[in-house]
């Protein structure tokens, strides 16, 4: 598959690289130029698509059965780690255990590395799981379409923050997941940002700008702490940023709903 612009680029074969990354979906042969996954990140969002599908049916299932609506939730979290991978959970967990347990930027960045979790790590990834559960299962009297239109707001906006993270922040090592995929240009982030936008509308358009405006700050903190921190961005902070997005826009849809 060519990587190009235009008429000529891979669009397809760019969300497949995308939506095989970001799930553990099994996805069609595609093959990119060295530099192309950089540039195949505007479709990060929609690689969101996936979970929110799963999460909506695993909470309408379990309605249908007249589980509780947190069980419900539970087990859509289960749903929703198995198709990542908990892929950003790890990321939220190193960044928490790294920013909190280290006293240099070295140091930081090694905790950050090591595959052990400490205490912050625990308390960060039990906060976001249950904020996420309680968030989801407030959401099940709405039903199935309500569900997925927030799901799809929370999954697909959340991940548009990474490819305008590693466009505008240093890499703070050479090399890792993030160093890895080299340039994201910024016509690439620019496009996951207008998707993340779009994919609010489900919220509501006051609700959409509110939550909009809180991504932002978000975003803002969270970049500012990074460089703080460690000097740029890694995976895992790029992880920590995407639970931090998710749960901003559970928390506005929840609230606008009751």
């Amino acid at each position: 598959m060519k990587m190009g612009s235009g008429r000529d680029r891979d669009w397809l074969g760019e969300i497949y690289a995308c939506l095989g990354f970001f799930t553990r979906l099994p996805m069609p042969a595609y093959r990119l130029a060295p530099d192309g996954f950089g540039r195949a990140l505007w479709a990060a969002p929609l690689a969101g698509l996936v979970p929110a599908l799963a999460a909506t049916l695993t909470l309408t299932v379990g309605h249908a059965f007249d589980l509780p609506p947190l069980a419900s939730a539970g087990l859509a979290l289960v749903v929703l780690l198995l198709i990542t991978g908990a892929l950003h959970e790890d990321g939220l967990s190193d960044v928490a255990d790294g920013f909190g347990g280290g006293s240099t930027r070295e140091r930081k960045l090694g905790i950050m590395k090591d595959s052990r979790i400490g205490t912050y790590g625990v308390a960060a990834l039990v906060l976001s799981l249950l904020l996420r559960a309680s968030l989801m299962a407030a959401l099940v009297p709405y039903g199935f379409w309500i569900m997925l239109g927030v799901l799809i707001a929370a999954h697909c906006s959340s991940r548009a923050l990474l490819p305008y993270t590693m466009h505008t922040l240093p890499n703070a090592r050479a090399n890792g997941v993030s160093a890895g995929v080299g340039l994201v240009p910024k016509e690439s982030a620019t496009l996951a940002l207008l998707i993340g936008v779009v994919a609010l509308a489900p919220l509501g358009f006051g609700h959409a700008i509110l939550a909009a405006v809180l991504l932002a700050v978000v975003i803002i903190t969270l970049h500012t702490l990074a460089l703080k921190q460690i000097g740029g961005q890694t995976g895992d902070v790029l992880g920590a940023i995407q639970q931090a997005g998710e749960v901003t826009v559970l928390i506005v849809a929840v609230a606008a709903l009751n």
